[in-house]
C-alpha cells in the first residue's frame, strides 16, 4: 500500500508541476485531434510555443534564462526533425509540436524525449504495417531514407532506388504524446 501512495505522490507532482500539467494537456489534445483529423492545427502548436515560453520564464531563477531554454529547446525540436518533413516522413504539425515541447522542456530534456519520441514512432510503425501486411516496403522505405540522410550534401552518388509505395500514415502527434509523456514519466522516478 506505501508503494502505491508513493506511486501516486510522484505522479500527483508530475502533472501538478506547472510545466509538466500544462505541457500533457497539449500533448493529449494534438494526439486526440491528430488521431482523428491526422493534422495538427497551427493555433494548438503555436500556443503551445507561446505557453511553453510564458511558463519557462516565469518559472526560471531569472526570466532571460527561462526565455533563453525556452527558444533553444524549440529550435532543438524544430532543427531535429525538420529534416524528417523534408523528406516528407512527417508532417509540419509534428515537426511543430515538437519544437512546442521544446519551449517547455529546453534543450537538453529535448533531446532526450526525442529519443523516447522516436521509440515510439518505431514502434507505432512497425505495429501498423504489421497490421498491414506492410512490413518489406516499411523495410525499403527506411532503407532509401537512410541512404538519403548518409549522403553528404553537395556530392553526386549513384541514383538511390526509388521508395517503396508509401506505408500509409500515421498520427504521429500520438507518438510524440506517448513519447514525450513516457520520457516525464521516467524523468520523475530518476530513471533519465
Amino acid at each position: 500500500m506505501d508503494e502505491l501512495r508513493a506511486f501516486l505522490d510522484l505522479l500527483a507532482m508530475l502533472v501538478l508541476d506547472p510545466r509538466t500539467g500544462l505541457l500533457i494537456a497539449l500533448l493529449v489534445a494534438a494526439a486526440v485531434i491528430d488521431v482523428r483529423t491526422m493534422r495538427i492545427p497551427n493555433w494548438l502548436t503555436v500556443s503551445g510555443m507561446v505557453c511553453g515560453l510564458l511558463v519557462s520564464a516565469s518559472i526560471a531563477p531569472r526570466i532571460t534564462q527561462g526565455v533563453g531554454d525556452s527558444v533553444v529547446g524549440a529550435l532543438v525540436g524544430l532543427v531535429l526533425l525538420l529534416p524528417l518533413w523534408l523528406v516528407r516522413v512527417l508532417g509540419a504539425g509534428d515537426v511543430k509540436l515538437m519544437a512546442a515541447v521544446g519551449a517547455f522542456l529546453g534543450p537538453l530534456p529535448t533531446l532526450h524525449a526525442l529519443a523516447y519520441v522516436a521509440m515510439a514512432g518505431g514502434v507505432a510503425a512497425l505495429l501498423v504495417a504489421a497490421w498491414q501486411g506492410s512490413l518489406g516496403r516499411l523495410l525499403q522505405n527506411v532503407y532509401f531514407i537512410v541512404g538519403v540522410l548518409r549522403t553528404p550534401a553537395g556530392t553526386v552518388r549513384q541514383p538511390l532506388a526509388s521508395p517503396a509505395a508509401s506505408v500509409g500514415k500515421l498520427p504521429y502527434g500520438l507518438c510524440i504524446c506517448i513519447g514525450t509523456s513516457a520520457f516525464l514519466l521516467a524523468r520523475q522516478f530518476g530513471l533519465t
